[in-house]
């Protein structure tokens, strides 16, 4: 009787490996800079720069390819990579912010003249007292800058080459924060605040919303502060983002307000 020939077995190479018992499965790894990177910014206590994201990194990476990795990486999280002006930093994502947000009521609201005086710093910065007050066609009183300075949201930049060597002002890293903008060129433009309901009926010829530019390096028209000129209270330190201003200053400053509106 003629033997009968074994049959082969066929086994697809599209199957995966049997797998021991005592085999593990690990998470493929993650490059070092990612991991030095997050470590970093979860530990920071503020917002970092990228020179200093870039000290520990191994030598020849790219630190702003890498913080794009990582900001994509935890786009979809429940925390994500921010860039508030120049610097980076880990906050809850904008979607569950309901969830560690704790509401009080509270009264603490900034004068006409002062949201005026910041709109001007904030959009034609870097801009002295005399063109704060040629803007707006009227004297602005000492108390309304010292309400913004004490906010935290403007800074003294440095003196204009001119006769009196005036201040100039202009946004902080705190405004940004304060109002969700990652640099100061997401304000509105003419469009978004005709859009808005904020600018209505016809403009004059010409009439335009500058570019904003919030660039540290001083402008051929400016000189470096003098020695002292923060020892002289010109730059209070910054209080928390969401408070406009004392109660104390915010009185004074109305009275100051109703003194423009005269």
């Amino acid at each position: 009787m003629p033997s009968v020939a074994p049959k082969l077995e066929i086994v697809s190479s599209d199957e995966p490996a049997p797998m021991n018992d005592d085999q593990s499965t690990e998470p493929s790894a993650r490059p070092d800079e990612l991991r030095l990177l997050e470590a970093m910014l979860f530990a920071a206590s503020e917002p970092l720069d990228e020179a200093t994201l870039a000290r520990p990194l191994p030598d020849g990476v790219d630190i702003k390819q890498a913080l794009a990795l990582l900001r994509a990486e935890y786009a979809s999280r429940g925390v994500n990579l921010m860039r508030v002006g120049k610097k980076w930093t880990f906050r809850t994502a904008p979607d569950l912010a309901w969830l560690l947000t704790k509401e009080t009521t509270e009264t603490r609201k900034l004068s006409r003249a002062a949201i005026e005086t910041l709109a001007i710093i904030a959009y034609h910065q870097p801009v002295t007292r005399a063109e704060i007050e040629d803007i707006r066609g009227v004297q602005t009183a000492a108390g309304t800058l010292d309400v913004l300075l004490k906010t935290g949201w403007i800074r003294p930049r440095g003196r204009r080459k001119a006769p009196g060597r005036p201040i100039t002002y202009g946004t902080t890293e705190a405004f940004l924060s304060n109002f969700g903008l990652e640099e100061v060129g997401d304000l509105p433009g003419l469009e978004e605040l005709k859009g808005a309901g904020l600018i209505e009926g016809s403009l004059p010829t010409g009439f335009g919303v500058p570019v904003p530019s919030d660039d540290s390096t001083l402008r051929d028209d400016e000189d470096p502060l003098d020695p002292g000129d923060l020892d002289l209270a010109l730059a209070p330190a910054a209080e928390p983002a969401d408070a406009a201003a004392e109660p104390a200053a915010a009185a004074s400053d109305t009275a100051e307000g109703d003194k423009d509106a005269g």
